[in-house]
């Protein structure tokens, strides 16, 4: 996932950066409230952690200008500790404050909180090139797969299934639907190809453990007809 970090203080955009992306996260960069709006023109951004005294455009004015066209969670930073300046800063279109200085561990909890959120119940569900199920998401458009908000890395092939079976939930697939539809060629001599070796433990383990049973169940049934018909096991 792509989070954008916008602060006039490089050195707190670095720290926070270290810190996302040992998270797994992509990290964003801007300086003021201008450079954010156009890096979220440019690429996806599914969180924005956002600075408040910034010049050319603070964060309040960046956020107003967000929110008339998108529901990105923002995070507000800010040295202001005073209530008055946290329920502005609400009011203005955040989704949460944390005031300067703060502890790293403690806003990495607070954007895994945000995303959960917005991948759950905010606007990407409703996007036509994300799919979900459970706390499972896949953006196409990015080519990202976030499990409870966390990034989760597969190779092509691997993404191109996981795409395949999450964007046609409950449909069984026989190997030539596979072949047609991921390599984009028909399965001659499928027998003799370990087609299921694209089911490595690192997908099955994510679709145990991340996405409801009901389609883990469906997911099972898929593997025992697939590795049937092609004479392979999992």
């Amino acid at each position: 996932m792509n989070i954008l970090v916008c602060d006039d203080d490089q050195e707190i955009v670095e720290a926070i950066r270290i810190y996302l992306e040992n998270e797994g996260y992509r990290v964003l960069k801007a300086s003021d409230g201008v450079e954010a709006l156009q890096v979220i023109e440019a690429q996806p951004v599914h969180l924005i952690i956002m600075d408040i005294m910034m010049p050319r455009m603070d964060g309040l004015r960046a956020t107003l200008k967000i929110r008339e066209e998108a529901n990105i969670p923002i995070i507000m930073l800010s040295a202001k500790s005073e209530d008055t300046d946290k329920i502005i800063g609400l009011n203005m279109g955040a989704d949460d404050y944390v005031t300067k200085p703060f502890n790293p561990l403690e806003l990495i909890a607070r954007v895994k909180s945000q995303l959960r959120r917005y991948t759950t119940l905010g606007s990407l569900e409703t996007r036509s090139n994300v799919y979900q199920t459970g706390g499972l998401m896949i953006d196409d458009e990015s080519k990202q797969v976030t499990v409870d908000g966390e990034e989760v890395r597969f190779t092509p092939v691997q993404y191109k299934i996981l795409r395949l079976l999450t964007a046609n939930a409950g449909r069984v697939f026989s190997i030539d639907e596979i072949y047609n539809n991921v390599w984009e060629e028909n399965a001659y001599g499928a027998d003799n190809t370990p087609t299921i070796a694209i089911y490595s433990p690192c997908l099955l383990i994510l679709f145990s453990t991340a996405v409801t049973t009901q389609f883990s169940q469906r997911l099972s049934k898929k593997i025992n007809i697939i590795s049937n018909r092609s004479g392979f096991t999992v």
